[in-house]
């Protein structure tokens, strides 16, 4: 099932963007009603397990499905900060504040769902990036550290001791990955099925993903590398998939954008994840999880100042 819905129109000085998602809509996740109409443009999307957040070039945030946690009840307070980055986990959301402070809302504390990621460390430094894995928050601290907090039934929250020089981090079902400078990939927590199992000679990685059992890094040249979960089909990389330029990965499949603005899917498809949309404008961005996939577009490109 496809849904496709305006979250946002500046009509002369910014650009009109629509999010279109696909897949698993279980729990309605096409747009709220108060998301349409005359706004700033959208910047980042991101997808959680059952619900999605959208956030706005004026640093406002958006949340849109399943609210049986209280992962789409936006705190009043992030309506007078400036967003940055947002990210969703399965039933807790994320979001990076302009001073680097970090803000999570969804299970709360001692409640069913409560695993202690939105539980935000007390005395965190600034924060630069944040990534939500299912029921665990990861940080990038200026300084190319990485702080994690949450569910760690498998390790998913130890740290590596030692890591520094991280410009990327990312959360999967109970693993976690980092991205140091040098394009080298680090993995810790569940390795049931490979996931952090990183193949020893991968090098010159520009962006990763991590999915529910699952990795995904993209390279310097384009390509993309995979290691985790044998299975569901997930793991069958696109014969000569090249000219890659944005990844991301869900439960079960995976989503990239190439160069030419096409996108690619592989892996499960039992909810239509796998069905791509057809005659989008150019592609901004693209998000998954759970079981289902949505790309940010831009409706006038031209008008871009």
């Amino acid at each position: 099932m496809l849904c496709a819905s305006v979250l946002s129109a500046a009509p002369r000085a910014l650009a009109q963007c629509r999010v279109v998602a696909w897949g698993d809509l279980t729990y309605d996740l096409t747009v709220a009603p108060p998301l349409h109409g005359v706004g700033p443009a959208v910047r980042q999307i991101s997808a959680g397990a059952f619900h999605s957040l959208a956030l706005r070039r004026d640093g406002t945030v958006f949340a849109w499905g399943d609210d049986r946690f209280g992962q789409t009840d936006v705190p009043a307070s992030l309506a007078r900060q400036h967003v940055t980055a947002v990210a969703a986990g399965n039933v807790h959301s994320l979001a990076l504040v302009s001073d680097g402070e970090v803000v999570a809302w969804g299970p709360a504390e001692g409640s069913f769902g409560d695993y202690g990621q939105c539980q935000v460390p007390a005395g965190l430094p600034p924060v630069v990036a944040i990534a939500a894995g299912a029921l665990h928050s990861l940080a990038l601290l200026e300084d190319g550290t990485v702080a994690a907090w949450g569910l760690n039934a498998d390790g998913e929250c130890n740290v590596p001791d030692g890591l520094s020089n991280v410009v990327a981090i990312a959360g999967g079902m109970r693993h976690s990955i980092a991205l140091k400078a040098d394009g080298t990939v680090i993995a810790w927590g569940d390795n049931q099925y490979g996931e952090t199992a990183v193949p020893p000679d991968l090098s010159n990685v520009v962006a990763i993903a991590a999915g529910g059992f699952h990795c995904l890094a993209l390279k310097r040249d384009g390509t993309v590398a995979f290691w985790g979960k044998f299975g569901l089909a997930q793991q069958d990389v696109p014969p000569g998939l090249s000219n890659v330029v944005a990844i991301a990965t869900a439960d079960y499949h995976n989503l990239v954008l190439k160069k030419d603005g096409t996108l690619v899917a592989w892996g499960f498809d039992s909810a239509g994840q796998l069905q791509l949309p057809t005659g989008l404008p150019k592609i901004m961005g693209i998000a998954a999880r759970g079981s289902h996939s949505m790309v940010l577009v831009d409706e006038f490109p031209s008008r871009r100042p």
